[in-house]
């Protein structure tokens, strides 16, 4: 065997790039992921992903050999974001007025993401039961003010504020002012 034939490893500047490269195609699909799963919910497709993205299919099955493996990835992080914006309400000096807040404005935030919205009333993919338990804390804290039902209860909140999501999303309304006229009318569901 002749010197040339020898196959010589990758140089480790040949080998740092190529990790550059697959480090800015994995952002892309992501960020293209997170724009598609908000604007067409759970319907949308590897290949729109990798469409947006400029890369291959190849290249998302790469890192996620599913979409839901994908659409997983994306809605824990957005599930986790939610979780700090309830802990935030949670640590209101008021929290009827963290809780009057911050309900119009989840609703409102999950207009603008059609596949957070559905992964938070379906959880299939990702459960939104840890999010419900520090929303039904709030509702806890909530309710020395004298504003809220004494009786009222995560289970309560699951029925109510889960079944306007499912039915807005059911009824394909998607309108902000709408989702939050809903969430005021959640509210007033728990007031004595």
């Amino acid at each position: 065997m002749a010197s040339s034939d020898i196959i010589r490893p990758p140089t480790e500047p040949a080998r740092s790039h190529r990790r550059l490269d697959a480090r800015r195609n994995h952002e892309r699909v992501i960020a293209a992921a997170r724009e598609l799963l908000a604007q067409h919910g759970l319907q949308m497709t590897v290949p729109q992903v990798a469409e947006r993205a400029g890369v291959g299919r190849a290249t998302v099955y790469r890192s996620y050999p599913t979409k839901d493996d994908l659409i997983v990835a994306i809605v824990q992080e957005q599930f986790q974001q939610l979780e700090q914006r309830t802990l935030a309400a949670l640590d209101s000096d008021d929290a009827y007025q963290g809780l009057r807040d911050y309900i119009p404005d989840l609703l409102e935030h999950l207009t603008r993401n059609r596949g957070l919205a559905a992964a938070f009333f379906e959880g299939r993919l990702v459960p939104a039961g840890r999010l419900l338990e520090l929303i039904a804390r709030l509702v806890e804290a909530a309710k020395p003010s004298g504003r809220i039902r004494q009786d009222a209860g995560e289970l309560d909140l699951r029925v109510v504020l889960c079944g306007v999501i499912r039915q807005l999303i059911t009824l394909d309304r998607w309108d902000q002012a709408l989702w939050r006229r809903y969430g005021h009318m959640v509210l007033n569901a728990f007031r004595p």
